[in-house]
């Protein structure tokens, strides 16, 4: 059963679902909400404290278990976009050189479009070619702040 767990942040309300004890999505103000039983499991409670520690500036990695759903490969680039440390950026280009398919940065982009656990999952130091910045869950603004944010946190 997917519970689900709603909190308010310095962006707005973050959801957070969890299934089978890992987490499954993470969504954004203006985005839907997972649809899931309301509840605050420890996980929940834990991601929720992790996210909030993350956008206060004072944590740089996470410690939760994470279940995406996607193809094999969305799958192969969700686990490729957990090797960008924290305060740096690739381009989708790059991720594709990663995954072995220099010739996919296209295809990389839609699956970054597809990943359903922003922030844990960090696909916003995904850039275009150049550092340009394209699109995000969040919208470009929350993108362009979660890069700051990281830009300037004390590692």
């Amino acid at each position: 059963m997917k519970r689900v767990h709603s909190f308010m942040t310095d962006i707005g309300w973050v959801h957070v679902a969890e299934e089978n004890g890992a987490i499954t999505e993470v969504t954004f103000p203006g985005e839907k909400a997972p649809v899931g039983e309301i509840s605050k499991t420890p996980l929940l409670e834990k991601a929720s404290f992790e996210i909030s520690e993350y956008l206060r500036g004072e944590r740089h990695k996470f410690s939760l278990p994470l279940a995406p759903q996607g193809s094999d490969f969305a799958m192969m680039v969700w686990k490729e976009m957990l090797t960008i440390p924290y305060g740096k950026v690739r381009t989708y280009g790059e991720l594709a050189e990663g995954i072995g398919r220099p010739r996919a940065a296209r295809a990389v982009g839609q699956a970054c479009n597809r990943n359903p656990i922003s922030i844990l999952i960090p696909c916003h130091r995904v850039v275009g070619a150049g550092g340009k910045l394209t699109g995000y869950a969040g919208g470009l603004d929350l993108k362009q702040k979660l890069l700051e944010l990281e830009e300037d946190a004390p590692l």
